[in-house]
């Protein structure tokens, strides 16, 4: 892995885990859904106009259009519509902690679905990093956490999970901003029509909203998923996803940091536990893989 790689992931990782907090600003002052429909369709408005300055065509792979739908659908509608709705009651240190896990989810989908090998690592990884969202969980609940914002982001990391299984086939054929803006626009459709069956339209105009709404359109929306798609092309998904173990870091510092959210000893104990569970899970892969 070279450091043009090292760099991209860590600077996706970081705007990934920035989208929480700048979410949460939103969410407390707009339609969750409808406000995310308005955001995917901007931005992949400018991403398909940027691709068509580059040269990109329409004309997808097949697999590259299966991908397109999918990540649409279930990364964008799903995942992040669920957290938007999620985080009208949860913290967004807890959303994006849960958020997090998905790297597990998916080691676990790859054992329980596709009857995947796990080793010892990978399974010392996946117990350490359920326990640390457990031990998290635990706390948050008792502390008074909305049990139904927990649930919704927890779907929502699922929906992620499905939808980084379906993100290799995105990257290959060329076109990737092409691919980056579709993909928000096939998510902006579907939380445009789930958004007007059940929200009402209403704004309290504030910087702050404004702010994070343009940060959110244009920097975790359309510029992390651009890096991703290519950290991917790059490097492959498996190492592409070594990356997530800075996530629960960066989500709870940068939710603490912007939004002043509390964070205690054991949320520290946990991300640190979930840290180390999600490296020893993407360790475990690269070692079964050959390394590199």
């Amino acid at each position: 892995m070279d450091l043009r790689a090292i760099f991209m992931g860590v600077l996706f990782s970081l705007i990934w885990s920035s989208a929480f907090s700048s979410a949460k600003i939103i969410v407390a002052v707009a339609p969750p859904l409808l406000t995310l429909s308005i955001r995917f369709f901007i931005a992949g408005i400018i991403g398909v106009c940027i691709a068509r300055f580059l040269g990109q065509t329409y004309y997808l792979t097949r697999g590259q259009w299966k991908a397109t739908i999918i990540f649409g659908i279930f990364q964008n509608a799903l995942y992040l519509g669920l957290n938007f709705l999620g985080m009208q009651t949860v913290e967004a240190s807890l959303a994006s902690i849960i958020a997090s896990s998905m790297p597990l989810m998916v080691a676990f989908a790859g054992w329980v679905i596709f009857r995947e090998r796990l080793s010892l690592l990978a399974s010392v990884g996946l117990c350490l990093g359920f326990l640390g969202v457990a031990m998290i969980m635990r706390l948050r609940i008792t502390d008074g956490a909305d049990s139904y914002g927990i649930v919704l982001c927890m779907i929502g990391a699922v929906a992620l999970t499905v939808a980084t299984l379906a993100v290799r086939g995105a990257s290959e054929g060329g076109n990737v901003m092409m691919v980056v803006g579709l993909q928000m626009i096939i998510g902006a459709v579907f939380l445009a029509i789930a958004g007007a069956l059940s929200e009402s339209i209403y704004v309290t105009w504030s910087w702050p909203f404004i702010l994070a709404f343009l940060y959110t359109t244009l920097i975790p929306g359309l510029a992390a998923t651009f890096i991703w798609f290519m950290l991917v092309n790059r490097i492959g998904t498996v190492k592409a996803a070594t990356f997530h173990f800075l996530n629960p870091f960066f989500g709870v510092v940068i939710a603490s940091f912007v939004l002043g959210e509390a964070m205690s000893v054991v949320d520290f104990v946990g991300v640190i536990v979930i840290t180390i569970g999600i490296l020893a899970v993407q360790m475990s892969k690269k070692s079964y893989l050959g390394g590199g």
